[in-house]
C-alpha cells in the first residue's frame, strides 16, 4: 500500500482528504460541488456515493471486511479478470484478484464544472501471474458530481490475446428489495444461476425481486433503471463497452450464510452490475485496449 504521507500530495483542501480508516485501510473522501463519494486504493473501491442533498445510492455492509487480502462487501467493487469461481482453481479468490489488491492512484482533479475525479492504475505482477498468467494493465477512473460516472479500462501488454471477465459490481440502496421496480431487460436472455444456470428469456414488464436473484443477463448494453417507491427516487445505471448486465440478491438463506454480510441486511441492497462475463467475456488483442464505462444517476 502506498505510504499515507507520500499520498497526501494528492489532497484538495475542502475537497479531497486522505486518511487511514478501519484496518488501517487508506480512505480519500471526496467533496464535490454536486455529491460525495469515499474511495479505498484497496480494490479500487468506491464505497459510498451520495448526490448533493439527496440519500446515499450505495449500500455498504455494517459487517464488510476492512483488512488488507479480503474484499469490501457493498459500494462497488472491481471483478477482473473472472467472474465467480476461478474454472479449475478453487483455491483462487472469487471474482479475480482486482478487488483485494492495492491500487497506485496516480491523479486527483476537480475541473471546471464542479466534478472531481481520481484515477489508479494496477498492473500485472508476480502475484497476479501466480493466478492469471497473462500481462495487463488497468486504468479505473472514478469521477464524481451528480452522477458517479466509473471508467475501468483494460490493456493488454503481453505478446498475445488473452480473454477476461470484468464487472463493476455496483451494490444499490433500496429502501426495501422487495418493493422495487426493475426496467431496462425486457426480451433479453439470461442465464439463471439460482435454477443450474439454465437460459432463460426475461418476459415483457417489470423485474420484481421475490426470491434469491442471480442471473447474467446477456447481449445488452441497454440502461438499466430501478424504481424504489420507498425512497422516492429512480436509480439509472447507464453503460458503454458492456455487453452484460447482473442482477443479484442473496435474499435469507445464502445472506445468512455469509460472514461479511449482516443476516437482515438483503432488503437494503441490489446488485446491478455492467459486466462482461460468460457469452460476453472480452477477447483483447496484444496490445489493445478495452474500456467499460458505468454512469449512476439518482432522479427523484
Amino acid at each position: 500500500m502506498s505510504d499515507l504521507q507520500d499520498l497526501q500530495r494528492f489532497a484538495i483542501p475542502g475537497i479531497v482528504t486522505i486518511e487511514a480508516r478501519a484496518g488501517g485501510l487508506i480512505r480519500f473522501t471526496i467533496k464535490a460541488r454536486e455529491g460525495e463519494a469515499h474511495v479505498y486504493p484497496h480494490g479500487a473501491h468506491v464505497t459510498h456515493f451520495q448526490p448533493a442533498g439527496a440519500k446515499p445510492v450505495l449500500f455498504l455492509s455494517g459487517k464488510s471486511h476492512f483488512a488488507k487480502g479480503k474484499a469490501i462487501r457493498g459500494g462497488v467493487p472491481v471483478i477482473f479478470p473472472w467472474f465467480g469461481a476461478k474454472e479449475g482453481d478453487a483455491a483462487a479468490p472469487a471474482h479475480g484478484f482486482a478487488r483485494v489488491l492495492d491500487w497506485r492512484p496516480t491523479d486527483v482533479r476537480e475541473v471546471p464544472d464542479g466534478t472531481v475525479s481520481i484515477t489508479m492504475e494496477l498492473a500485472s505482477s508476480a502475484e497476479t501471474r501466480k493466478v492469471w498468467p497473462n500481462d495487463f494493465r488497468m486504468r479505473y477512473t472514478i469521477t464524481v458530481g451528480r452522477a458517479l460516472d466509473l471508467s475501468l479500462e483494460v490493456q493488454n501488454v503481453s505478446g498475445e490475446a488473452f480473454r477476461f471477465e470484468e464487472a463493476l459490481h455496483t451494490y444499490l440502496a433500496v429502501s426495501d428489495v422487495r418493493n422495487v421496480e426493475i426496467v431496462g431487460l425486457d426480451g433479453k436472455a439470461y442465464l439463471d444461476k439460482v435454477d443450474a444456470a439454465r437460459r432463460k428469456v426475461q418476459p415483457p414488464g417489470g423485474i420484481r425481486i421475490e426470491g434469491e436473484t442471480d442471473r447474467v443477463y446477456l447481449d445488452t448494453a441497454d440502461a438499466v433503471t430501478v424504481t424504489d417507491p420507498g425512497l422516492g427516487r429512480r436509480l439509472i445505471i447507464q453503460k458503454q463497452g458492456s455487453r452484460a448486465t447482473v442482477l443479484w440478491n442473496p435474499w435469507i438463506a445464502k445472506a445468512k450464510s455469509m460472514s461479511d454480510f449482516g443476516d437482515d441486511e438483503w432488503p437494503k441492497m441490489l446488485c446491478v452490475e455492467s459486466a462482461n462475463v460468460s457469452d460476453n467475456a472480452v477477447t483483447l488483442a496484444a496490445g489493445a485496449t478495452h474500456e467499460m464505462r458505468a454512469t449512476i444517476t439518482a432522479e427523484a
